[in-house]
């Protein structure tokens, strides 16, 4: 299994945290905004559910999820089409030292979610809660 930089260890630091809960917000209003010269992006009601931060907060991964879930393939591209205009705006206005390189994933915790709820549901593990 390949290891994952974001979890190696003892998790994210406070800063990380606080950093990168930042930039979910500002993307967050920045794509609702609609501020970015892209109108193909623009079209788009786009989720930001997760923002996680490197060590030393050069790189910003940001989870993403479409609204509806339509289009997933095409919002990873277009968001990475706009990296750089994104990665500006939120520079300026969280005013970091360094504005991270951004990098779009799709958030995959509503998937995770139901493949949970749909085990909880199978009589096996049922019987085995209830005794």
């Amino acid at each position: 299994m390949a290891k994952n930089k974001f979890h190696d260890g003892p998790g994210p630091s406070q800063r990380q945290l606080r950093v990168g809960e930042l930039i979910r917000r500002t993307l967050s209003e920045v794509l609702a905004r609609g501020d970015v010269h892209d109108p193909d992006l623009n079209r788009m009601s786009i989720t930001v559910g997760e923002v996680r931060t490197s060590p030393d907060l050069k790189i910003a991964t940001a989870y993403v999820l479409p609204l509806g879930g339509k289009g997933q393939e095409d919002v990873i591209d277009l968001l990475a089409r706009n990296k750089g205009e994104l990665r500006r705006m939120i520079g300026k206005k969280l005013n970091l030292k360094f504005s991270p390189d951004l990098r779009f994933r799709l958030d995959d915790t509503f998937d995770r979610l139901d493949d949970t709820r749909r085990m909880f549901e199978q009589d096996a593990v049922r019987r085995d809660l209830d005794e």
